[in-house]
């Protein structure tokens, strides 16, 4: 089982990066996917994560109106698409994977490695 992140990268402020997070090893259709993201001295929080079974897509009220996730079911492929990028938004993203549907960082399945984001201002 492996979750693949990658897509960070270094932008300034109103710029767009967008994430992959390429799963192997697992029916996607049986799992939630989405990502995380971690700064120094802070807890993980949730951005973004799409429920494959059903197609339900929640994204964390501070990124809503400027990510968009979404999936490519052939390639096990989960996207996160981010514009119109802000410094807050400067983390390390981690994409992470739940059987079923909960979604919390205590209790996800399997974990990416993480992948910097950083916005300059």
């Amino acid at each position: 089982v492996q979750l693949q992140a990658s897509g960070g990268g270094s932008v300034h402020a109103g710029g767009s990066l967008r994430l992959s997070c390429a799963a192997s090893g697992f029916t996607l259709e049986y799992y939630v996917i989405g990502w995380f993201r971690q700064v120094p001295g802070k807890e993980r929080e949730g951005v973004s994560y799409i429920r494959n079974n059903d197609k339900v897509t929640w994204l964390a009220p501070s990124v809503k109106g400027r990510f968009t996730i979404s999936r490519d079911s052939a390639t096990k492929t989960v996207y996160l698409q981010m514009n119109n990028l802000k410094a807050e938004d400067t983390a390390v993203y981690y994409c992470a994977a739940s059987y079923g549907s909960g979604w919390d960082a205590e209790y996800m399945d399997y974990w990416g490695q993480g992948t910097q984001v950083t916005v300059s201002s």
